[in-house]
């Protein structure tokens, strides 16, 4: 791997602000039981591709990585639901959909990466 420490990892980064804005969405939800599975899930995402990666084996990485990615589909599913539920507008939607897609390609590179 190319990479010293997971900090240096672009999807880590990425997700990183993707957890910071959601916890800055749904600060004020008052629907605690739905404000605890989005930043569960938005949390999960970052801390797999750690904790994959401190594993030091590209097999244990990339089965973290897979973890990462189905929790980055349960945050995009979730931005759904709270768009419907009128929880967030829909510029909120746009621009959180965009950032969790965008981590999901991430990771998705990172993976065929360590498939090659």
């Amino acid at each position: 791997m190319a990479f010293c420490k997971f900090e240096e990892i672009i999807a880590w980064q990425k997700s990183k602000i993707l957890v910071v804005e959601c916890y800055k969405t749904f600060r004020n939800l008052r629907d605690y039981s739905f404000k605890d599975q989005i930043l569960r899930a938005v949390v999960s995402i970052m801390n797999n591709i750690a904790e994959g990666f401190e594993r030091k084996g590209e097999r244990q990485f990339r089965h973290f990585l897979f973890i990462s990615k189905g929790s980055c589909a349960e945050v995009q599913s979730m931005l759904y639901l709270a768009l419907d539920l009128k929880y967030i507008s829909d510029d909120q939607f746009k621009d959180l959909s965009e950032k969790s897609i965008e981590v999901s390609k991430l990771l998705a590179g990172l993976i065929k990466s360590l498939t090659e």
